[in-house]
């Protein structure tokens, strides 16, 4: 058997014993945090894990859909009701940076590092812009991914703890109850829309590719449901592997600087996350689970899963994270060039 098969198997079954795990102890979200949980310690560990290539991108699809059948005429009426928050996106992505950019050049990162560490986008477009601009790639791999563990891991606590809100909201229908007309439809954007996507050059476009795709069929009255349940959990399953296998290799000086880097800054996210939901909350602008989820600066997929588990308005905590993401991919790479971010001479 070729050693990348052996690998993948071996970190499906470890993957598979941190859901029974989870589920056997009666833990939130088994099927997002077993895996992940699972998964990370194995890594941690040197176990020889592999992530899931192709399926896991495929998983994104299912989430893509999921936003998408969420996009019905009731919500894009609502659209200029949310217009005074998503404002407020630009400013928070800013201000992130003027805090971050200094935090990581005071730890001893070279300013390149810095300033992709600090944007609060994606962990693959920030590595792939930080590539060619010269960064650090590693660095930025294990700040990123580290980023994103502990705010999925934090958020359901302090969703339940503080806004006393329930993690136990329907993900979707078992597939025997919905329409096969309605099945083939969403998978059929699921995939056109991904591969769609990826051919033109859009930005997250296992996501973005399928929700755009799947909003016109809702609108169009063609879809009236979310993807089944069984679809929405292996996605959280696979998405679970995904950030779990990102700390395979990590070594003991990379656990030491780059993990602890990303640690410290997700307190000053935290803190910055916490004063614009406060804003946004006090002001009128957002219920209290849906403004903290909107400004939690977590990966795309994730907050789709926590607002869909959460019970939220999965459509403003999507228009948030979409305008906090175009905003980072459109304005860091402009912005650095602006201000002449350069990486140090070799």
């Amino acid at each position: 058997m070729p050693a990348h098969l052996t690998k993948r198997l071996m970190t499906l079954a470890i993957a598979g014993l941190g859901v029974a795990v989870f589920m056997l102890l009666g833990l939130p979200l088994p099927f997002l945090f077993g895996p992940m949980t699972a998964c990370l310690l194995a890594a941690l560990a040197r176990a020889p894990l592999k992530g899931m290539g192709t399926v896991s991108i495929l998983a994104r699809t299912v989430l893509g859909v999921a936003v998408g059948a969420s996009i019905t005429p009731e919500v894009v009426a609502r659209i200029p009701q949310m217009a005074g928050s998503v404002a407020l996106v630009p400013v928070y992505v800013v201000m992130i940076g003027i805090v971050g950019v200094p935090f990581f050049r005071r730890l001893g990162y070279d300013p390149v590092t810095s300033w992709y560490a600090a944007m609060p986008g994606g962990l693959q477009d920030m590595v792939i812009f930080g590539q060619q601009a010269g960064a650090d790639v590693r660095a930025l791999a294990l700040i990123h991914a580290t980023r994103v563990l502990v705010i999925v891991t934090l958020a359901p606590l302090i969703l339940t703890g503080l806004y006393g809100a329930s993690l136990t909201g329907a993900v979707g229908a078992p597939i025997r109850d919905l329409p096969g007309g309605e099945l083939l439809l969403m998978a059929a954007a699921a995939l056109i829309g991904w591969k769609g996507g990826e051919r033109i050059g859009l930005f997250g476009a296992s996501i973005l590719g399928p929700m755009i795709l799947t909003a016109a069929l809702s609108l169009g009255d063609l879809i009236h449901t979310r993807p089944p349940a069984e679809a929405i959990l292996a996605s959280q399953f696979f998405i679970g592997i995904g950030i779990g296998v990102q700390y395979v290799g990590v070594t003991l000086r990379e656990l030491r600087s780059f993990i602890l880097s990303g640690l410290a800054f997700v307190l000053l996210l935290a803190a910055l996350a916490a004063i614009f939901t406060e804003v946004v909350t006090l002001s009128g602008l957002a219920q209290p689970v849906e403004g903290f989820l909107a400004f939690a600066p977590g990966g795309q997929a994730e907050m789709t899963v926590l607002a869909l588990v959460a019970g939220a308005d999965l459509g403003f905590v999507i228009l948030h994270h979409l305008t906090r993401i175009v905003v980072v991919i459109l304005g860091a790479p402009l912005a650095a060039r602006l201000l002449k971010v350069k990486p140090p001479p070799d």
